[in-house]
């Protein structure tokens, strides 16, 4: 998902985060009708995934017993989403947060950009949970609805209170005792975001304001990409339709895979595309997608081509969450890390380069000292008032969003 080349850290703000402390359920309550407020183009907010597993999550989950080596081994590996993490500038094997997590605690972090897509992930890694079997990843990072299902599995490990204390103080209220995680013991929220319009100025000449638009306008046939994420893609279809994505009918759904038919049969859509939508549109393949506000915002800062437009009808608002899987062997270190994301010095050195929505109470005082231009950033820290006019997606049951899911996988052939 993300990253940005904003300013790095001065080496006195760096040397203050070497210094510090390392302690560290769907957006379901946010959702309200009507877009985000726009003065004169400009935007007024800051944009994420879906989908769910095939198999039935009927079954009891399983209960692992996995030994605990953390203190033996002083390792973990973290894996996250594509352009997710601050990035040295002249070093791009480099990530600053990182690199003083493990010069504070001695934990050495393998950090890996290999997540692109929900239900992609969770196939490569449920069979072993699902026998009890270690994988690598000790941390991983997955969409609100995703981290729900984790949960339900019994594949995620319970947090000790003890060795998330700064997480659970400094975990921002909005994003507190979600219904998939009441007692904020299983997901740790990385970032939020929005989920708009992303377009290449040098492929068109008009912006692309609306939904209705990316899925009609005859210029931008053969060069539209949406999102594999269901909650993202029919969201937002949902919206130009005129209904509410987080109260619909059956009957509306099914007119808004009508609506996607249609522009995939007439040609309009020319790719559907997981994380990996960016590179087409930075090329130019794509003129306009459906985009994830913080990864457009970022591409834009090294080319003024590339513009987030936050759609006429709304958008789509949504939470990736960190998870330690049942069979991590390193998942006290797992927890150091999740504790030291939610330090707001930290927090606000990452917000600076990703620019999503940051989950962590105090990093927006915190950014003063990173960089004061993006304090009243608000892509980074939207008001209450721009959040509630933001749209989350319907909670499904399984059935439900299997049938929904196998309906939407038709329509996009895959």
């Amino acid at each position: 998902m993300r990253a940005s080349s904003r300013n790095p850290l001065s080496p006195e703000a760096r040397a203050l985060l070497a210094a510090m402390p390392t302690r560290r359920g769907l957006l379901r309550g946010l959702a309200a009708g009507g877009a985000l407020a726009v003065t004169g183009g400009a935007l007024a907010a800051c944009g994420t995934k879906g989908k769910s597993p095939s198999a039935s999550s009927s079954q009891a989950p399983k209960v692992c017993s996995t030994p605990d080596v953390s203190a033996q081994e002083r390792k973990l590996v973290f894996s996250n989403w594509v352009e997710y993490m601050d990035t040295d500038e002249k070093d791009s094997s480099k990530h600053p947060t990182l690199d003083a997590f493990k010069a504070k605690t001695g934990i050495d972090v393998t950090y890996r950009e290999d997540i692109n897509d929900n239900d992609e992930f969770l196939g490569k890694i449920r069979v072993q949970l699902g026998e009890c079997k270690a994988i690598e990843p000790d941390v991983v990072v997955f969409t609100d609805w995703m981290a729900a299902k984790f949960i339900k599995l019994g594949y995620a490990a319970k947090f000790e209170p003890t060795k998330v204390a700064t997480f659970q103080k400094n975990l921002t209220p909005s994003l507190q005792r979600r219904a998939f995680d009441p007692d904020m013991v299983y997901a740790a929220p990385w970032q939020s975001g929005f989920t708009g319009i992303g377009w290449n100025a040098k492929a068109l000449k008009t912006p692309v304001k609306s939904i209705n638009d990316l899925l009609t306008r005859a210029d931008l046939k053969g060069k539209v990409t949406v999102m594999t994420e269901l909650n993202d893609t029919m969201g937002l279809i949902l919206l130009a339709m005129g209904k509410d994505p987080a109260n619909f009918t059956a009957a509306d759904y099914d007119g808004a895979i009508e609506k996607l038919k249609t522009a995939v049969d007439s040609g309009q859509i020319r790719r559907v595309a997981g994380n990996d939508y960016l590179n087409d549109l930075a090329k130019g393949d794509t003129a306009a997608c459906i985009g994830w506000s913080g990864d457009v915002i970022a591409t834009s800062a090294d080319d003024e081509n590339i513009h987030y437009e936050i759609p006429e009808e709304g958008q789509m608002y949504w939470s990736d969450n960190m998870l330690i899987p049942i069979t991590s062997t390193h998942a006290s270190n797992a927890m150091a890390l999740i504790d030291y994301y939610y330090d707001p010095k930290v927090a606000a050195e990452l917000a600076a380069w990703v620019n999503y929505i940051c989950p962590v109470a105090g990093a927006q005082e915190a950014m003063k000292d990173i960089d004061e231009e993006l304090v009243e950033d608000s892509f980074i820290f939207p008001t209450q008032a721009e959040l509630s006019k933001a749209h989350a997606f319907m909670p499904l049951d399984e059935g439900t969003r299997r049938d929904y899911e196998r309906k939407f996988r038709a329509v996009i052939g895959a």
